[in-house]
């Protein structure tokens, strides 16, 4: 890798990480990586054995879908930020806090100059949120500083848990992508800083409660930003963290996202942790978190091919959504009602290989939006996309995913990107060519490498 980095030539860096024994004894194949870049698994061979790419805007698009670190590549990225990953990691406050300022002037600028676009305004909302960490006298949240208060207080602890809170907000604003690695940089300095500092018993359990659920919010937006491998070890730290704290409703939330996170590569494990906080909730859950539960347990027996087990989990997670909403929800849940119960419903049924069951699910979706959800809208109607295709109908496909790109495009969510990238890898094949499909094709691959 080092090696392909060094010769500047990205069809090398992809071929040394398809062939890393990080992977496994087989390397990944050509057809699967070629699917995650939107190329054929002929042009993949031939960026890999070929001269050096040396068109920008394809360097910097699978440089970033690829998440090659910034420093490590032989090209600056357009739009990005003046300060870098580099500046934190050598403990350098003042450029890192510096930096983040004149991003923020520049994108202020920018807004103004466009007229505020979206795209710049979410931009403008994340660069914000990191120099309101330094403006609040946290700057050692995003990188290094000798001189962190050897003591934590309540004041640290609600430092904590706001910035969960402005994580949450910050995420429906710009996407999880962008957010990841702020999340995980500022839990883990968090978590440094709390293993020495001092504290009394007090601010000690509501610490790790504190921790526990910024750790949960790490792995959500790792999630979303399709980097799960990033996001494992938050939830099993956060029900850890959780016990010592003696609170269950954090322990509750933790084994729901593990279950998420979870259900399509280890189905087994998801349903045994859906059980398990399904247990640890008895008695004080609520109609909206039960249905939560039941809806992760549904789709895992439907990843197995359970068709019964799905069925009666779905059945209870209808039962328990139509009690309504109730005063006592936690925030986590407010995502869940009848568009989620579809959504599951429609995932399921594609897991199953019913397309026909799923597209109706999905459809009721699209019908019946839910503006306060737009992303789960908008992947929702990308799986309407796929089953579509599944069903036989790639022109159908075609458009479906055709109208939804531009609502994608204004996503910063590795997911819903995904979900897109797959439609298009299923209707590139030759035997779907129509004129539709060739529209979807070169609106997709103008709008990433745009």
């Amino acid at each position: 890798m080092r090696l392909a980095l060094a010769e500047r030539h990205l069809g090398r860096v992809i071929r040394a990480y398809r062939c890393h024994p990080y992977h496994g004894r087989v390397a990944l194949p050509q057809t699967v990586v070629a699917g995650w870049l939107g190329i054929t698994q002929a042009q993949l061979s031939r960026v890999e054995n070929g001269p050096p790419l040396v068109h920008l805007d394809r360097l910097s698009h699978w440089a970033r879908l690829l998440r090659v670190p910034v420093e490590s590549l032989w090209f600056r990225l357009p739009d990005a930020p003046r300060w870098t990953g580099a500046s934190v990691a050598n403990g350098d406050d003042q450029a890192a806090e510096q930096g983040v300022q004149a991003a923020v002037t520049v994108n202020v600028d920018r807004a103004s100059s466009r007229g505020g676009d979206a795209t710049d305004r979410r931009r403008f909302t994340v660069l914000a949120a990191l120099a309101g960490l330094a403006a609040a006298g946290h700057p050692y949240l995003l990188a290094g500083q000798a001189d962190e208060p050897g003591t934590i207080g309540m004041e640290q602890v609600r430092l904590a848990s706001s910035l969960v809170g402005g994580l949450r907000q910050a995420d429906a604003a710009v996407g999880a992508a962008q957010l990841c690695d702020v999340a995980i940089q500022v839990h883990t300095r968090l978590s440094t800083w709390a293993a020495k500092a001092r504290y009394s018993r007090e601010v000690g359990d509501a610490l790790q409660g504190a921790l526990a659920d910024l750790g949960i919010q790490a792995a959500w937006l790792a999630i979303d930003a399709e980097r799960r491998q990033e996001a494992r070890p938050f939830p099993n730290e956060a029900i850890t963290r959780a016990r010592i704290a003696d609170d269950p409703r954090v322990e509750v939330r933790a084994l729901a996202l593990l279950s998420l996170l979870l259900r399509d590569s280890q189905p087994g494990e998801a349903l045994h942790c859906a059980e398990a906080a399904i247990r640890v909730s008895a008695g004080w859950a609520t109609p909206r978190l039960t249905t939560l539960l039941h809806l992760r347990r549904a789709h895992a027996y439907a990843v197995l091919s359970d068709a019964s087990g799905f069925s009666r989990e779905m059945t209870k997670a209808c039962r328990e959504l139509e009690r309504g909403p109730h005063e006592d929800d936690p925030g986590f849940v407010d995502f869940v009602n009848e568009q989620e119960l579809n959504g599951i419903q429609g995932l399921s049924y594609l897991a199953l290989g019913r397309p026909d069951r799923a597209a109706q699910s999905f459809r009721a979706i699209t019908a019946n939006p839910s503006p306060g959800h737009r992303r789960n809208q908008v992947l929702y109607t990308i799986d309407l996309a796929e089953a579509t295709y599944q069903q036989g109908d790639a022109s159908g496909a075609a458009r479906i995913a055709l109208d939804v790109m531009p609502a994608v495009t204004q996503m910063n969510s590795g997911r819903v990107s995904r979900h897109l990238a797959q439609v298009r890898s299923n209707l590139a094949a030759p035997r779907h060519a129509s004129t539709t499909t060739r529209q979807f094709i070169d609106a997709y691959d103008r709008a990433v490498t745009a």
